[in-house]
């Protein structure tokens, strides 16, 4: 569970798209991740006080169902579910770009759809399989982040071979922060973004022997996780190489690597980012499949997703997920300057919206608790209400920001689309219920955890009973 937790929040994004977030801040760009990373600390330790408090199958979906009401439960797990999807589509695309590195002749949608069959396979046959292949995944990128601490330090203190000791190049290309403050408090936009994928962890937990307990220990520890792995190693970045060199936008570690005279950089950068990728698309199928399985608790997705198969895992609803990656993966090959350009910005914004509904719930879910359960709340949020109620306000500064940034706009105005899209479709689906005259259910709570599990156990669906309908 706590190599679940390193793996979502260690992505591609710090190998390769921390470069473009360095190039239009200067080395102040530490600023911006640590700032970013404080935001995500406490969205998480918001999270973590409700799993706790209460585990659930589908995690703040159930949350944002309780605490907001049927349409922000149905909106939350749609969203989360779609971000995940195209999370699955792009991971695909980026790995088959690595593997043409080394096959050039192999037409890009069939590297991108092998990766992507390879790993279905590998979710279909059990959670275990999952966790095993996230497990190793996860332990070579801690691992190289390590090393890559460990021979970066060794290189600013002047202990690695032709090392020239000292921190001059965090100001000596036009001062700590040549683009201003504004840049700083802008790229934060961006970081926070690589910061999404910390709460797959109370995803997972719901299949896991000891929820609670796992939740806790892994949510506790990502403060030295995010200080340690990401502002530390863009700190290295920064100080061993200039920060306006080309070599750290395209890739700053490899450049770093290059600086550090390390023989086939290429190719070892190569490995770690299709690690992390392989990392990435393998934990957004399997989050994606368990969301949509969720969902189908109260009637908010298609009762037929419920049905377990062999090494109880929701195969229907791994197969959705993965018909629409292929679809992508399609786009991307057919249609990459249209259709999965689309596709890309759509998402861009939907996890911060799903970070703001999670930080409102845990408000509203905190008082209803220490009314009627407080005995259950054994990790809590710090000096609430005050710090929940700014960290509402600095994510809705973050998505508003996004609004006005002229690099992120398109991708707000299409993920708004998205979230429009998706309020329809509850529309429809209230609408239908009415029709139906069956009552919208509100009671997703940690009951469905251990009915999922006897479920697991033979192999039975899972899910609201049929309707009875009057003759």
């Amino acid at each position: 569970m706590n190599l679940i937790a390193l793996g979502g929040v260690i992505g591609a994004g710090l190998f390769v798209g921390s470069g473009v977030v360095i190039h239009q801040t200067g080395p102040a760009a530490v600023v911006s991740f640590l700032l970013a990373g404080i935001l995500t600390v406490l969205i998480m330790r918001m999270l973590a006080e409700m799993t706790v408090a209460k585990p659930a199958l589908g995690s703040f979906y159930v949350y944002a169902r309780q605490a907001l009401g049927n349409r922000a439960g149905f909106s939350v797990g749609w969203m989360y579910w779609y971000f995940f999807v195209i999370v699955v589509a792009v991971e695909a695309v980026a790995g088959g770009q690595i593997l043409q590195l080394w096959l050039p002749g192999v037409p890009l949608w069939v590297l991108s759809g092998a990766l992507l069959t390879l790993l279905t396979v590998t979710n279909l046959v059990s959670a275990r399989s999952y966790g095993e292949f996230e497990y190793w995944f996860s332990s070579i990128k801690v691992l190289a982040i390590v090393v890559f601490l460990l021979v970066g330090c060794l290189y600013l203190f002047g202990f690695w071979p032709g090392a020239h000791a000292g921190l001059h190049n965090l100001v000596a290309h036009g001062g700590f922060a040549p683009m201003g403050v504004g840049a700083i408090l802008a790229a934060v936009v961006p970081c926070v973004a690589f910061y999404t994928g910390a709460e797959i962890v109370t995803i997972a937990a719901a299949e896991s022997a000891e929820p609670k307990q796992a939740v806790a220990r892994a949510m506790k520890s990502i403060i030295l996780r995010v200080v340690g792995f990401y502002v530390g190693s863009v700190f290295l970045v920064v100080a061993i190489v200039p920060w306006d060199s080309p070599q750290t936008k395209v890739s700053p570690y490899a450049a770093v690597l290059s600086a550090l005279e390390v023989p086939a950089v290429t190719t070892v950068m190569n490995a770690i980012v299709l690690t992390a990728v392989l990392s990435c698309l393998n934990s957004a199928l399997y989050t994606s499949s368990r969301m949509l399985f969720a969902l189908t608790k109260n009637g908010d997705a298609p009762r037929a997703l419920t049905k377990l198969g062999r090494g109880s895992v929701p195969r229907r609803a791994i197969l959705v997920g993965t018909v629409a990656g292929y679809v992508s993966v399609l786009a991307a090959y057919f249609s990459p300057e249209v259709v999965f350009a689309f596709l890309v910005n759509s998402y861009g914004a939907v996890a911060l919206f799903v970070y703001l509904v999670i930080a409102i719930a845990q408000v509203r879910m905190r008082r209803t608790l220490e009314r009627t359960e407080p005995a259950a709340l054994t990790l809590k949020m710090w000096l609430f209400p005050w710090l929940s109620y700014l960290t509402i306000g600095l994510m809705g500064a973050v998505i508003v920001a996004m609004a006005v940034l002229p690099d992120t706009r398109s991708q707000f105005w299409l993920s708004l689309l998205t979230l429009a899209v998706i309020l329809a479709g509850y529309q429809l689906r209230a609408r239908r219920d009415r029709r139906g005259g069956a009552p919208q259910r509100a009671d997703g709570d940690s009951a469905g955890i251990p009915q999922m599990r006897s479920a697991m156990a033979d192999g039975q669906p899972v899910g609201p009973e049929p309707r009875q309908t009057q003759r």
